[in-house]
């Protein structure tokens, strides 16, 4: 993990631990916190997921999602910011990536949380393997932004 007083990055295997990335984003000077969770959900175009596993470049992958986390707060004044994504198998109901910024006010807090998940989703060196109920895999592309 790379972090300093603003900025916590991630990649692993563990488990993501919800208390310690809020408590870093705590601050007396912020208003807001938006936090984005993504989990492994049970269904995906009819299909039943077990599983989803998740390869990355990892030194890339880091390095990325700091010039990821410098352009986000060029464009909004996020105070803290936190980015934590699972590598290796996530089970459903899992959490598998952690996005959360605090900043003074609430509306910069949802654009900024919003635009480092899509982002991170287009940009970012991580791949997505699921595997469903019936045996089959499937590779999944990450190149166009959840729009629901």
């Amino acid at each position: 993990m790379s972090e300093n007083s603003s900025v916590r990055i991630g990649l692993g295997p563990d488990p993501i631990q919800i208390d310690g990335h809020v408590n870093f984003l705590r601050g007396a000077e912020g208003g807001a916190i938006d936090i984005f969770l993504g989990t492994t959900r049970r269904r995906t175009n009819g299909k039943e997921t077990v599983l989803l596993s998740y390869e990355a470049a990892s030194e890339l992958a880091v390095a990325e999602l700091s010039r990821l986390i410098e352009e986000t707060r060029s464009r909004w004044p996020v105070l803290r910011t936190v980015v934590f994504h699972r590598t290796g198998p996530v089970s459903v109901s899992e959490i598998s990536v952690f996005i959360g910024v605090a900043t003074p006010h609430r509306s910069d807090a949802f654009e900024a949380c919003r635009y480092l998940i899509d982002e991170l989703k287009k940009r970012i060196p991580i791949w997505k393997q699921e595997t469903f109920a019936d045996g089959t895999t499937d590779w999944v592309e990450g190149t166009t932004p959840d729009i629901d």
